[in-house]
């Protein structure tokens, strides 16, 4: 989400408080309930899901938040896992943070599975298509698709931008592979191979590394983005799933799905330097843009653990919906 990832800056958002569960944040934390098609809304000040949104399908896995916090976009993907039989999402919801409700749903023409969807430097929406192997581009003002661009591989299911807006990398993830998309040629620069299945995708702050994680072994991918080859692998405890670096780029957010845990990767030795329990089921991880704290969303729990990030400890932990999944930070309005 955005050009980290999980970063979610969304822009110049600068914020002031204290600690992880307590001052305000200056904005709000948005996840997405695919249990009960909603999405919520998280006051950070107060560690409450202060509000729900129904969609308009079955089910929105993932979400973003324009960069004046006025919006958010969520996709309706389907019923289905990826790569799975089940029903074909072909919409976007588009969701007035404001007044907390529904007010339009930009339909994509076609059966598409729309998933991670992230918000480019020129203020356009990129959706990551998998049933057609494309990024698809959304122009916000007008809620209509104005390009489809390949991704070359089949199930592009997660996605992140450069700073620029001039790159993209999708994490393909049956065939373990990550798209490398030239997005002012409009095609594939490259395709890196990376295991046998992948998952999510993170970016560094400099943007110097990719990050992606084998579903099917205990390790992490390191990729060269300058040289677009992977680089190295990284040990780690359990099988991880989403991923996320802190604003300072120092380290790396490492959610451990099979052991219930949150791993910070040291990104100068490339070693773990903390591990911390979180609820079962640990997803994806967003860090709030002032780097006090990061956010992980536990599907099994319906809960969202907080994580302070000056003490390394679980500050709290807030009731979100059933099988939580998708986060992104919406500054204030």
């Amino acid at each position: 989400m955005g050009r980290m990832g999980a970063v979610l800056g969304l822009g110049a958002a600068v914020l002031t408080g204290g600690h992880a569960g307590g001052a305000p944040a200056g904005g709000v934390l948005l996840v997405a309930n695919k249990g009960d098609h909603t999405l919520g809304i998280i006051d950070p000040a107060t560690g409450r899901q202060v509000a729900t949104v129904e969609e308009s399908g079955v089910t929105g896995h993932e979400v973003i938040a324009s960069a004046d916090g006025r919006t958010a976009y969520v996709p309706i993907y389907g019923d289905a896992g990826v790569g799975r039989p089940g029903s074909d999402g072909r919409t976007v919801d588009v969701i007035d943070l404001v007044a907390r409700r529904r007010v339009a749903t930009i339909d994509l023409g076609r059966p598409e599975r729309p998933h991670c969807p992230q918000v480019g430097p020129d203020g356009r929406l990129y959706v990551t298509t998998e049933l057609t192997n494309t990024l698809t581009v959304i122009d916000p003002a007008t809620r209509q698709v104005v390009e489809r661009i390949p991704t070359g591989q089949p199930e592009s299911h997660m996605v992140v931008l450069t700073r620029d807006g001039k790159r993209a990398y999708t994490s393909n993830v049956g065939p373990g592979t990550v798209s490398v998309i030239d997005l002012v040629a409009k095609e594939v620069a490259a395709v890196i191979p990376v295991s046998g299945r992948a998952q999510r995708i993170a970016l560094s702050v400099d943007e110097r590394r990719l990050f992606t994680a084998d579903q099917q072994a205990p390790r992490l991918a390191v990729i060269d983005t300058a040289a677009n080859r992977l680089e190295r692998w990284v040990e780690l405890p359990g099988i991880a799933y989403g991923t996320a670096p802190t604003p300072d780029g120092r380290w790396l957010l490492v959610t451990l799905i099979t052991l219930n845990k949150l791993a910070v990767l040291d990104l100068e030795s490339l070693r773990i330097a903390h591990t911390l329990d979180v609820p079962k089921a640990p997803q994806m991880v967003v860090v709030r843009p002032d780097g006090r704290a990061a956010y992980v969303s536990c599907d099994a729990s319906r809960q969202v653990a907080v994580i302070d990030l000056g003490d390394w400890k679980v500050e709290r932990l807030i009731e979100a919906g059933p099988l939580a999944d998708g986060l992104a930070w919406a500054p204030s309005i």
